[in-house]
């Protein structure tokens, strides 16, 4: 059974950081990459981040570029999306998936994704 669980969300102020993890289990044949997606009130999923398992590449939505970072630990178990420079339109519930992806373009396409997290809210106040 596959199951994933986010946590580090919070309420910040523009400018700060935060770190979400994602703790995996039952994903080894599940999917060979992770991604980190929003959704804030009224407005569509966005993908955020995205990392292949396997070599550990990455990619990013232009929005989170250079204040993002995308990693894994050794395990491969649990991804994590360091957040700095935060900023109001940041806010949101971000979730993490993972499934089988193929292109960097498809790491942020949530419906290539097949597992999925509860999500953490995310609040940035300016």
């Amino acid at each position: 059974q596959v199951t994933l669980v986010e946590s580090g969300g919070g309420s910040v102020q523009a400018g700060g950081s935060l770190r979400l993890s994602c703790v995996a289990s039952g994903v080894t044949y599940a999917g060979n990459s992770v991604g980190w997606f929003r959704q804030a009130p009224g407005k569509e999923r966005e993908g955020v981040a995205g990392i292949y398992k396997s070599s550990g590449s990455t990619h990013y939505a232009d929005s989170v570029k250079g204040r993002f970072t995308i990693s894994q630990d050794t395990a491969k178990t649990t991804v994590y999306l360091q957040m700095t420079g935060l900023k109001a339109e940041d806010t949101a519930v971000y979730y993490c998936a993972v499934g089988w992806i193929y292109s960097d373009y498809g790491l942020l396409m949530g419906p290539k994704y097949t597992y999925w997290g509860q999500g953490t809210q995310v609040t940035v106040s300016s």
